[in-house]
């Protein structure tokens, strides 16, 4: 299943449902689909996310170091937290700045 974020300030983006999920989450969203969040409410979500990725992050690095920077079957790592949320903090920022609101549903 596909998840479309949208939002008038920027292009809808389209994520797997997993990933878009565990993203809600880390914005302190139920993970429920279709969804929102009004405009009022993004800045202080788009804060929140940057923060849980930021988190995140540190760990994937640390996991990274001690790994070599491979998996368990010795492949190169998975994409990366920041780089699988970075369209959605993007989106996020152009809403806080547009003062507007965004939505997902399933495609």
């Amino acid at each position: 299943m596909l998840v479309i974020f949208s939002s008038t300030a920027s292009g809808d983006i389209t994520m797997f449902a997993d990933v878009a999920r565990h993203l809600l989450k880390l914005m302190g969203q139920s993970g429920h689909i279709p969804g929102g969040i009004f405009a009022e409410d993004v800045p202080a979500v788009l804060e929140r996310l940057q923060q849980a990725v930021s988190a995140e992050q540190q760990k994937e690095e640390v996991a990274d170091s001690s790994n070599g920077n491979q998996d368990e079957n010795g492949d190169a790592p998975a994409v990366g937290i920041s780089a699988r949320a970075y369209p959605l903090l993007e989106m996020l920022k152009a809403a806080a700045a547009d003062e507007t609101g965004i939505m997902w549903r399933q495609k």
